[in-house]
């Protein structure tokens, strides 16, 4: 929230040309006061931005394994309606007589009205390792979150980096995580530079071909996943999923607009299919003591790919056109390679 009115700060700040920059790689800009002060924004909200991982543990901490996957396919599912209501909104607001001032006091908001419902109606989670919840009967119940009611006085050591490195195929679970992240981000900045210069797509275009992967995420995780999840293994959906995952970037290189579409099918399902299962795989591997915490700390490795695959997205595509997402592909491919061994943990934690 704090990040967001710094950002509303920014447009009234006057121009002011600090430095310029002229770079063979960057190329050549100016870096201006009220950007200096937009970066600044930017970076708070990132070293705050531990929200997310922290909800992952949190959400870890409260939900019984048989619920894991689908409370987690809940999560994402939120997050993607995020991602449609968002740029809508944003749009919409961006019209009126306020202009560019409207979505950011939007998103300020946003985040006030969020920071509220968690002071006032989100309750702590307990720490401490129980097989089931008490029962009870409200809304929380309803969802299928709930809140432990713990019996023991037992206090839980929360491990340090080195600690957890030394658990039990947690580093192969990190490793999954920042390979999977990294596949993301790859495509999060190529595939915007590809839809404008191989298919020619306006801002708008763009928006629409987002908002049908969204939804089409939201069809799967919401009807598909639960299914899923009764019938198969974490590890047996997390390997289908990086398989039909992988796909979809191979499908991108061509530049073909029935094969982009078609591909958005294929996202969708891979995603869909493997995200929450990995998320819900990783909390059992590290255990009912560990999980919230092991969450966190995947969160930061993904935070690394995201640095990582990030850049690497955009100098790939500068060089390689739509073949930049066949390096995607292969990493997704590498991953679902790799997702073989995830069923020998299922069968350490079923033992």
């Amino acid at each position: 929230m704090l990040s967001w009115i710094i950002f509303l700060g920014v447009i009234f700040l006057p121009v002011t040309s600090l430095f310029k920059i002229d770079s063979s790689v960057l190329g050549a800009f100016t870096i201006t006061l009220p950007l200096v002060v937009l970066f600044f924004a930017r970076a708070l909200d990132g070293l705050t931005g531990g929200n997310v991982s922290v909800s992952n543990a949190y959400l870890a901490d409260i939900t019984t394994e048989r619920d894991r996957s689908r409370n987690f396919g809940k999560m994402s599912i939120s997050e993607n309606l995020g991602f449609i209501v968002g740029p809508a909104l944003a749009g919409i607001l961006s019209v009126t007589v306020y202009g560019n001032l409207a979505p950011v006091l939007g998103a300020i908001i946003i985040s006030l009205i969020g920071t509220l419902l968690i002071i006032f109606y989100l309750p702590e989670s307990k720490e401490c390792a129980l097989e089931e919840f008490e029962e009870a009967e409200n809304i929380r119940k309803i969802l299928g979150y709930e809140i432990r009611e713990c019996r023991t006085t037992k206090e839980i050591k929360k491990p340090d980096f080195r600690e957890v490195l030394r658990l039990p195929d947690i580093p192969y679970m990190l490793g999954l995580y920042f390979l999977i992240d990294l596949g993301y981000n790859v495509f999060y900045t190529a595939f915007p530079l590809h839809a404008i210069s191989a298919l020619n797509w306006s801002i708008a275009k763009m928006g629409v071909y987002f908002t049908v992967l969204s939804r089409l995420l939201i069809i799967v995780q919401s009807t598909v996943l639960p299914r899923a999840s009764r019938k198969y293994s974490d590890a047996a959906l997390i390997i289908f999923g990086s398989l039909v995952l992988g796909t979809n970037f191979l499908l991108l290189i061509p530049g073909n607009l029935f094969l982009t579409y078609l591909a958005v099918g294929f996202f969708a399902l891979g995603d869909g299919l493997m995200w929450p299962s990995f998320l819900s795989l990783l909390s059992k591997v590290a255990g009912k003591e560990y999980q919230g915490t092991i969450q966190g700390f995947a969160s930061s490795f993904g935070g690394l790919a995201s640095i990582t695959g990030l850049i690497l997205g955009g100098l790939l595509y500068e060089k390689l056109a739509g073949s930049s997402f066949l390096i995607a592909g292969l990493v997704i491919y590498t991953v679902f390679l790799l997702n073989f061994r995830l069923r020998h943990f299922e069968r350490k934690i079923e033992h």
